[in-house]
C-alpha cells in the first residue's frame, strides 16, 4: 500500500510539472519580450483578482495579487477565465516592524516562501513572481535587497520557467542601483506609480535599469499628488476627469515604451477605502463599473463599449467649484448641482452624500477605515440638484454625488468642504443663487 501511495505522488508530480507554461524574457537589440509558451505577451492587467469576467470581457488578460492569500483558488480561477498571474509574495516592510538585521526572522521568511514556489510553481496560469510590494516606503535598512535577492535566487534554482521581480514605490535612482547591484536575479523591475507615470520612460534609462520593467500599479492622481484645500485636505478627480488621465496616460507612457515596458497593471480592480472610498477603485462598493473602465475597453480591444458610464462633467456646490474656497457654517441651508449626460440616452438616477473627512489616513495602501455618512440633511438627493442642510459639528467634510445608468454603470464626483461655527463676511446665510449649467451638446 506504501508503495502504490509512493507512486502515486510520483504521478501527480509529474503531471503537475507537465502542466507549467514557460515564459522567459527576449531581448533583440533593447527590445524587451515577455514570451509565454512560445509568443509575444503584452501584459494588459489590473491589480486584484474579483471582476474576472469583466476584465476579460474589456480585453484583460492577466492580474497582479500582492500576496500569496487563497493563491490556489486565485491561480484556479484565473485559468478558467484564460488569464495569467503576477504572483505577489508578501515580502515584510521596515515600516510594519520588520527588522531585517534579525537573521532567524529573514531566514523563516525565505523557507515560506520555498514552501509556497514549491506549490504554486506549476501551475498553468502563473506569469511571474512579484517579490516584495514598496518594501522601499520609509525604510532605512538596506539589507531588503539582500533578502529579496535571497528569495529570487531561490526562486530561480526551484523554478526555471517563470521570471523574477520585485516592486518599487516610483522610481529612484539610487534603488535602481541598489537592486542592481544586491538584486541581481531580478529579472523584471516593477514600478508602482501615478502622477509620475510619464517621467518614467525617460528616468529609467537615466538611472541605469536595462532590463524589462512592468508598470505594476498606475492609475489617477495619487491622494499626495493633487491640489489641497486651505485646511489641508487633497482634492479629488472626478470619475471623468479619471477616465480622460486613464486614457491618455496609457496611450502616451505605456504603449509609448514598446522598447523596455513588457505591460502594466491598472489599479484597483475593486473597490477600497484610500483617503475616500472612491480614490482608486475602478468599480462601486456593489460592483458597478466606473468611466474608466470604459476607456480601458477602448484601448485594449479597440472598440467603445456597448453601453456606457454616465459622463458627469461637474458639479457646483453653493455656485462653487471644488478648487473655490468652499466654508459654509453650521445648519447653513445649501445647494448642489451636477451636470452630467447619458451617452446612450439612459435614465440617469442621483445620490448624494454627506460623508466626514477620514481621519484614518495611511501610507502605503494600508487598511483604512471608511468614515460613514450623516442621515437627515438632505430635503432634496435623488435629482440632480441637491438641497441640504450643513452639519452642526464644526470641521471639514466632503460632499459626494454618485450616478448610475441601470446597466451597471456609475459616475461620481465629491467636493470637500469646511463648517464653521459661526458666520464670516465671505461666507453667505443663505444658498447661493446661480444658473444651472448649459447642459453637454
Amino acid at each position: 500500500m506504501k508503495h502504490i501511495f509512493f507512486f502515486i505522488l510520483i504521478a501527480i508530480g509529474f503531471a503537475s510539472n507537465a502542466q507549467a507554461i514557460k515564459v522567459e524574457l527576449s531581448s533583440n537589440s533593447g527590445n524587451w519580450e515577455l514570451i509565454r509558451n512560445g509568443a509575444p505577451y503584452y501584459i494588459k492587467g489590473a491589480g486584484g483578482d474579483k471582476q474576472l469576467d469583466k476584465l476579460v470581457e474589456i480585453g484583460g488578460n492577466s492580474i497582479r495579487t500582492w500576496s500569496t492569500d487563497n493563491a490556489r483558488q486565485v491561480l484556479d480561477d484565473a485559468q478558467k477565465h484564460g488569464l495569467t498571474v503576477m504572483m505577489g509574495l508578501w515580502v515584510q516592510h521596515e515600516r510594519h516592524g520588520f527588522d531585517y538585521d534579525d537573521e532567524v526572522k529573514v531566514k523563516a521568511q525565505l523557507e515560506g516562501f520555498r514552501r509556497v514556489v514549491l506549490e504554486l510553481k506549476d501551475h498553468p496560469a502563473l506569469l511571474f513572481w512579484g517579490i516584495g510590494n514598496e518594501v522601499d516606503l520609509n525604510y532605512s535598512n538596506t539589507h531588503v535587497w539582500d533578502a529579496i535577492e535571497d528569495i529570487a535566487s531561490m526562486i530561480h534554482s526551484l523554478d526555471p520557467n517563470h521570471p523574477t521581480s520585485t516592486v518599487t514605490a516610483g522610481l529612484d535612482k539610487a534603488e535602481v542601483a541598489l537592486i542592481k547591484s544586491k538584486a541581481p536575479s531580478i529579472d523584471i523591475y516593477g514600478i508602482n506609480t501615478y502622477g509620475d507615470l510619464g517621467n518614467i520612460k525617460k528616468n529609467i534609462r537615466e538611472f541605469g535599469w536595462t532590463g524589462p520593467y512592468v508598470i505594476s500599479e498606475w492609475g489617477p492622481n495619487g491622494h499626495w499628488e493633487v491640489a489641497k484645500t486651505s485646511w489641508n485636505v487633497p482634492i479629488e478627480q472626478s470619475s471623468n476627469e479619471k477616465a480622460e488621465m486613464y486614457f491618455n496616460r496609457y496611450k502616451d507612457f505605456i504603449i509609448g515604451d514598446r522598447e523596455m515596458c513588457i505591460g502594466s497593471y491598472v489599479f484597483l480592480w475593486g473597490q477600497k477605502q484610500e483617503t475616500t472610498s472612491t480614490w482608486y477603485g475602478l468599480f462601486s462598493e456593489s460592483g458597478l463599473t466606473s468611466e474608466a473602465i470604459d476607456r480601458l475597453e477602448l484601448l485594449w480591444t479597440g472598440k467603445e463599449p456597448v453601453n456606457q458610464a454616465p459622463v458627469l462633467k461637474s458639479v457646483q456646490f453653493n455656485g462653487k467649484s471644488k478648487f473655490d474656497k468652499l466654508e459654509v457654517v453650521t445648519d447653513q441651508i445649501c445647494e448642489a448641482f451636477v451636470l452630467a449626460k447619458d451617452l446612450d440616452g439612459d435614465q440617469i438616477k442621483y445620490d448624494w452624500l454627506i460623508i466626514p473627512e477620514s481621519t484614518d489616513i495611511r501610507s502605503g495602501g494600508d487598511a483604512e477605515s471608511a468614515p460613514l455618512p450623516i442621515q437627515g440633511l438632505f430635503s432634496r438627493k435623488r435629482s440632480e440638484t441637491s438641497v441640504f442642510r450643513a452639519p452642526r459639528e464644526v470641521g471639514s467634510y466632503r460632499l459626494f454625488v454618485f450616478l448610475t445608468d441601470g446597466h451597471g454603470h456609475y459616475s461620481y464626483e465629491n467636493i470637500p468642504f469646511y463648517v464653521n461655527n459661526s458666520a464670516a463676511d465671505s461666507i453667505p446665510s443663505r444658498p447661493v443663487s446661480f444658473k444651472k449649467m448649459e447642459m453637454i451638446p
